[in-house]
């Protein structure tokens, strides 16, 4: 019954409030991602929504230190990479004015950016370096909008120049929703055009168990590159990721790897 696992998300994040003011003020870092991934987790398992993450060696440890791109279909999206591994978001700043989820997202660390600001822009990238710089993961979703799924929109290259700036690199991550039980793309979650958050919610509660895929692909070192040069090879490989081809994902980061920039040094490493 959908009224019934709603009742059950909105004691969920009731509890995640509780959590984020009386436990994240004081807690370590490694209790806050403990927190986040198993809240995240939880969220999902409400909405009838199961992860399978692909790409990292069995008992790998997830990447640190480096900006995490990835296509973007649903507002699912965010508790997907937590339940994964929690990051730090890039988000638009009016974000942090929504009642309850701002909060939230302002206390899990996501990092607000006012768009249209240069001078905040140059803020938000100097700030996106450091935190990378320290260790952090921090994950942008470059296409700048949601999508079906069925397509990878152009990448906007501004904020790929933390990593050009710090010398860090990019993981590209695939995302795709499909029936569990048929393996088929659903468009429950697809978070598009004018449908609200609410109906987006009653689409995902009245679907089948729906499974996604997240796809990590190698990681691009953009040493020689130019923002708009590692922002069109990391859609690419985003792109055969989403759509299941993670071989032509590697190739693509090898071509990337191999292409005479500059002095022609390695510009792409595979993870």
């Amino acid at each position: 019954m959908i009224w019934l696992r709603k009742l059950r998300l909105g004691f969920h994040l009731l509890r995640g409030m509780l959590v984020c003011a009386t436990v994240f003020p004081w807690a370590s870092a490694h209790l806050r991602e403990r927190l986040i991934r198993a809240w995240s987790r939880r969220l999902l398992a409400i909405c009838g929504i199961t992860v399978d993450v692909q790409g990292l060696p069995p008992g790998g440890a997830a990447p640190r230190g480096a900006m995490l791109v990835s296509n973007h279909i649903s507002w699912l999206d965010i508790y997907v990479i937590h339940s994964w591994q929690p990051v730090r978001f890039v988000a638009k700043s009016e974000i942090r004015s929504w009642p309850v989820v701002g909060w939230l997202c302002d206390k899990t660390g996501t990092i607000f950016i006012e768009r249209g600001r240069k001078r905040d822009a140059h803020r938000v990238l100097h700030h996106i370096t450091e935190v990378m710089q320290q260790g952090d993961l921090v994950c942008v979703f470059p296409e700048g909008t949601t999508t079906d799924g069925s397509q990878v929109l152009p990448f906007h290259a501004n904020l790929m120049q933390a990593p050009v700036s710090g010398g860090l690199p990019v993981q590209p991550v695939g995302l795709s929703y499909v029936d569990a039980a048929t393996g088929k793309p659903t468009l429950a979650p697809a978070y598009i055009g004018d449908i609200s958050l609410v109906e987006c919610l009653d689409a995902i509660l009245k679907s089948p168990p729906i499974r996604v895929r997240l796809t990590l692909g190698p990681q691009l070192m953009p040493q020689s590159a130019s923002r708009r040069e590692l922002a069109e090879a990391a859609r690419e490989v985003v792109v055969h990721l989403s759509a299941g081809a993670p071989e032509a994902a590697r190739e693509a980061a090898a071509t990337f790897a191999r292409s005479p920039l500059d002095d022609g040094l390695p510009t792409a490493a595979m993870s």
